[in-house]
């Protein structure tokens, strides 16, 4: 996420680290090297300006030329001005007083609204809300239906309103919406924010449901082009906080960290792959300190939180101190690992760990895993030793992997159950497991 960014800013400040004496001319030599990397990134101008502007002016002063640790000082200074220019402090969805509350989704078609419309709702369904989705999408063919479809997917409630009325149709889904639900999400229509008339007709969908809030979903990939997207919509009102979507895939950064000045308007969330729960809070703080290789600690314990499951670790742990352990249970902990993202995802979220190298990990090796577990039989995945040549030939054949991969599993399966036998039960009590997750 941002690596590009993230690798040239570290870069850039590495020209302050452990420096026992700095002058004003390094500071400022520094600091175009911080400028040069926004600018690459994709940066608006006019947000590079302004924040480099404020970094000199506080850099430059004596309590930090004259400090003990003057480099440290200025990484500070760095960080704090890169979370303020992110938006300071995460900001909750606001939640009407009384009644139903209405999350209008707008944006460009093919910014990710309708994915990201069940996401929302399954983010408030998650929060004690009763969501309701309703697509009022008449330009693209099958938007109706494909949003039904992935609601149904989500275990979401949808309700599209009948006939071709944009106006109608939103006013009869919120009404029907308030019988018995506490929140109502809106897909509506993808539109260019240069076409008058449907931007008009936005207008009378806010005025005639009157949304809580009004979201933009932006498509962080698009860089720049998505802050200018963002700056028409917000200058007509049609806007009151965003989603950044595909945040997992842009390397540079240009949306992420102009739009909210920009605009005036907050980022609340983060798109970061096309799963349901791929949709996180943005934490400008943390993303600044992940930015800068200070890592993401608090987002990695918070993300397995949500992927572990307390009774499985608890069956787990009787498990182990049986020396039970076997391959179905060795599929279980893969599954909760992957849910924690990609190696180089919880990577970045480490302090410092996106610069290690020299990690093999394939990511696909855990879809491999669980496809060969898959292809046994109950009594091969509980005593692996009956599984022989014959047997690893249909497994490899049934899983569409090589007898190769069959082999390598078995043989690392085979080496951690003798490590679990080697771990004593003190360790055991103290939750010391070969897995990463707390027992």
């Amino acid at each position: 996420m941002l690596a590009n960014l993230s690798e040239k800013l570290q870069k850039a400040l590495g020209l302050f680290r452990n420096r026992g004496r700095l002058s004003e001319a390094d500071v400022k030599k520094g600091l175009r090297e911080v400028k040069l990397a926004l600018l690459e990134a994709d940066v608006n101008y006019l947000v590079v300006k302004d924040f480099i502007s404020r970094l000199e002016q506080r850099c430059v002063g004596s309590d930090v030329l004259t400090s003990l640790t003057p480099g440290q000082q200025v990484i500070k200074i760095v960080r704090d001005e890169l979370t303020d220019l992110l938006g300071g402090q995460w900001q909750s969805l606001s939640i009407a007083e009384r009644g139903l509350s209405v999350y209008m989704m707008v944006g460009l078609q093919g910014s990710g609204k309708t994915t990201t419309t069940v996401k929302l709702a399954g983010y408030l369904a998650g929060q004690g809300k009763k969501p309701l989705v309703s697509s009022l999408d008449y330009q693209r063919p099958g938007a109706r239906e494909q949003l039904a479809q992935f609601a149904q997917g989500a275990g979401i409630d949808c309700h599209n309103p009948e006939g071709e009325d944009v106006i109608a149709g939103a006013k009869q889904v919120t009404a029907a919406a308030r019988a018995g639900y506490d929140c109502l999400v809106l897909d509506t229509a993808g539109r260019l924010h240069v076409d008058d008339e449907l931007m008009d007709e936005l207008d009378q969908v806010r005025q005639a449901v009157h949304p809580t809030e009004a979201i933009l979903v932006l498509d962080s990939m698009t860089g720049q082009d998505a802050v200018n997207v963002a700056e028409v919509f917000a200058k007509r009102s049609l806007v009151d906080s965003i989603i950044l979507t595909k945040l997992d895939s842009d390397t540079r950064g240009g949306a992420a960290l102009s739009v909210r000045s920009i605009t005036g308007c907050p980022v609340k969330f983060i798109g970061t792959g096309e799963k349901q729960d791929k949709l996180e809070k943005f934490h400008p703080d943390r993303m600044a300190s992940q930015i800068l290789g200070f890592g993401d600690v608090l987002t990695l314990v918070e993300k397995a939180e949500a992927s572990f499951d307390r009774g499985q670790a608890r069956e787990l742990e009787q498990k182990l101190r049986r020396q039970q352990f076997t391959l179905e249970d060795f599929r279980q902990q893969l599954r909760q690992f992957d849910k924690l993202g990609s190696m180089e995802q919880v990577l970045s979220m480490l302090p410092g760990g996106a610069k290690l190298d020299g990690l093999d990990f394939d990511q696909r090796e855990l879809a491999r895993y669980d496809a060969i577990i898959s292809s046994m039989t109950p009594g091969e995945r509980t005593n692996p030793q009956i599984i022989n040549g014959s047997r690893r030939k249909r497994i490899a054949a049934g899983s569409g992997t090589s007898l190769q991969q069959v082999n390598k599993l078995l043989k690392q399966f085979s080496a951690m159950q003798k490590m679990l036998r080697q771990l004593d039960g003190k360790a055991l009590k103290k939750g010391k497991t070969p897995f990463p997750f707390k027992i």
